[in-house]
């Protein structure tokens, strides 16, 4: 384990692909198994670019590498791992648009780049760079609008996500009513879709929102 942790180590803050050869040993054979590995930027590159310490910036790569130890998460690993924060609802599509925020690059897969700077926004970003993202989040076709279908879609994910513990018990139209609602204090020019800016407006204006905002949030 020693070995195998200073190899580790060594390689980390490379900043390239690579290819890691890791030795398993169990009490009665060797297991060998030659692995694809994305290796992080270096722990100074990271630091600049989010809120975290580079104690933090370690803590969190040790935590990531022992849930995706290539480094590299595809969006079925990543339900996986979600889904189990919500063992009493269905956590799968809310966990797709999820993984599609992460995936700042559209590459179909989450590198610990990713999913840091995202960590960093959401847990000690400003109230606008929180706004941007969950507005980027509700923004699925990421054609810079919200729509009503949009919104919809991820509150009905929410409430499946959240099943029989949904808080009161929710009716089939509940989700278009609460999406309804959004979007009478949001669309502020009645065109039919939200902007960024009618957005972060309507949010920070409204203490209704921010709360129910919070919640969803909270569930990230």
């Amino acid at each position: 384990n020693q070995g195998r942790r200073r190899e580790e180590e060594a390689q980390e803050g490379a900043g390239t692909e690579g290819i890691k050869r890791l030795r398993w040993r169990g009490p009665d054979d060797d297991l060998e198994m030659t692995m694809v590995c994305h290796r992080p930027e270096g722990l100074d590159q990271l630091q600049a670019q989010t809120n975290f310490s580079k104690r933090e910036l370690q803590v969190l790569y040790r935590g990531f590498k022992n849930e995706c130890p290539s480094g590299v998460v595809n969006e079925d690993t990543f339900k996986q791992i979600y889904s189990q924060f919500f063992p009493h609802g269905d956590a799968s599509q809310y966990a797709h648009y999820l993984f599609n925020a992460f995936d700042t690059a559209h590459s179909g897969s989450i590198m610990f780049e990713d999913f840091v700077t995202a960590l960093s926004i959401l847990l000690r970003g400003t109230v606008t760079e929180k706004l941007q993202w969950t507005f980027n989040l509700y923004d699925i076709n990421r054609d810079g609008y919200i729509n009503k279908e949009e919104m919809t879609d991820i509150v009905r994910a929410i409430y499946d996500m959240m099943g029989k513990y949904t808080y009161p018990v929710l009716k089939t139209d509940t989700p278009k009513q609460h999406v309804d609602a959004f979007f009478q204090k949001m669309d502020k020019n009645r065109d039919g879709v939200v902007t960024l800016d009618e957005f972060i407006m309507s949010c920070q204006e409204d203490e209704n929102i921010m709360r129910s905002l919070q919640l969803f949030e909270n569930v990230i």
